[in-house]
């Protein structure tokens, strides 16, 4: 025999799950590779992340933005986040893909990284003193890991709304 419960209790277990399952995601990062440089997203401000479909290139743009993708029928443009930072181009190929950044904040707008790294909890880092670049605000906090390995927090929001970001065309 099935145990019963009411309403209010059944009500009040899903809204604890829910909670929990809130805080979890808010305290993941989606680690990736771009270039010779680890950065870690805030999954909350990760999009979707999937192999580079084929880019339509973009005349007279930018060498860092590589162009537009279709991804289920929405163009979004691609930006090359190595070749952003100064860093050599990365190949749209092999352990490359496209992380959909700009989709929680209405603009189809993609970067493409040399791999994606998996999740990470920011328990398992450890901050490091720097101090922040006014030129590059979407350049957060820096931080280490268990093996040394040093990371850089991505601000989506601040990187999308940088000018230097959002002007592709070429000058």
């Amino acid at each position: 025999m099935a145990k019963r419960i009411s309403l209010h209790e059944f009500q009040a277990g899903l809204a604890r799950r829910l909670a929990e399952a809130r805080d979890t995601r808010a305290s993941a990062l989606l680690a990736i590779q771009a270039g010779k440089r680890n950065w870690l997203v805030d999954l909350t401000e990760a999009g979707e992340i999937l192999a580079v479909p084929p880019l339509a290139p973009v005349p007279l743009s930018q060498h860092w933005f590589r162009g537009l993708a279709s991804v289920r029928g929405t163009l979004f443009g691609v930006v090359d986040f190595a070749s952003f930072h100064g860093d050599t181009p990365i190949a749209a190929a092999g352990h490359s893909r496209l992380l959909l950044v700009g989709v929680r904040h209405d603009l189809n707008c993609a970067i493409l990284v040399s791999r994606a790294l998996g999740l990470r909890a920011i328990e398992d880092f450890e901050a490091l003193p720097a101090s922040p670049d006014p030129e590059q605000p979407w350049i957060g906090d820096q931080l280490r890991d268990s093996r040394g390995t040093h990371w850089t927090r991505l601000k989506v929001a601040d990187l999308l709304n940088h000018p230097s970001f959002l002007d592709a065309a070429q000058s």
